[in-house]
C-alpha cells in the first residue's frame, strides 16, 4: 500500500463504518422515502406573492392591471374587479351571488385563486373562485378573463380546469361560478 495519504486512510475507515451500520435494505428504504417526499412538493401550497408583486408594480407604473381595467360599479359585467380571472359565468345572474350558489347547486370543494386589484381602494385581494355545480351552464353573464393564467399543467394558475370534479355524478355538471374575497394580498 505504497502511497496512500492520509486522507484515503480517512475515507476509507468512513466508508467502512457507514457500510458496517447500514443495511442494503435501509439504504433502498431512505432513497424511497426521499423519491416520495420529492413527489409531494408539488401539492404543497402555492405562494402567490410573484402576482401581488407584479400587480403593485403594474399599479406604481400608473396601469393597475395592465390592459384589463377593473371597475366596481357593475357586479354582473365582466370587468368587474372581483372577475379578473374567472373563466367561467357569473353566479350573480343566475340567482346566486357572489359569495354563494344560486338554489339547486352545489359548491365545488376545490379553488383556484388569483390577486384582483379594487380600483376603488386602490389594494389587491386574493379572490377565491369556486364553481357551482349540480345544473347545465347558466349561460348568462359568460366571461373569459385570463389575467395570470398559465397553461394547465400548472393547475394552480389555471382557469380552465372545471372544478366539479369529485361530487356525485350529479354534481359534476357546471353551472357558474362566485368569487369571494380570501383577504389582502400583501
Amino acid at each position: 500500500m505504497l502511497g496512500k495519504s492520509q486522507f484515503d486512510d480517512m475515507f476509507e475507515k468512513l466508508t467502512r463504518r457507514v457500510a458496517g451500520h447500514t443495511s442494503r435494505r435501509g439504504f433502498i428504504g431512505r432513497v424511497g422515502a426521499v423519491v416520495a417526499g420529492a413527489a409531494i412538493v408539488p401539492l404543497l401550497p402555492v405562494d402567490r406573492r410573484g402576482r401581488v408583486s407584479r400587480a403593485n408594480a403594474a399599479e406604481s407604473a400608473g396601469d393597475p392591471r395592465g390592459k384589463w381595467v377593473p371597475q366596481d360599479h357593475d357586479v354582473q359585467a365582466c370587468d368587474y374587479w372581483r372577475h379578473c380571472s374567472i373563466d367561467g359565468n357569473i353566479c350573480d345572474c343566475a340567482g346566486g351571488t357572489l359569495t354563494s350558489c344560486p338554489p339547486g347547486t352545489r359548491l365545488a370543494s376545490s379553488s383556484w385563486v388569483a390577486s384582483c386589484y379594487n380600483p376603488t381602494d386602490k389594494q389587491s385581494y386574493l379572490i377565491s373562485y369556486r364553481d357551482c355545480c349540480g345544473q347545465n351552464v347558466s349561460g348568462r353573464c359568460a366571461c373569459l378573463n385570463t389575467e395570470g393564467e398559465l397553461p394547465v399543467y400548472r393547475p394552480e394558475f389555471g382557469n380552465d380546469i372545471i372544478w366539479c370534479f369529485g361530487a356525485d355524478d350529479d354534481a359534476m355538471t357546471y353551472h357558474c361560478t362566485i368569487s369571494p374575497i380570501v383577504g389582502k394580498a400583501s
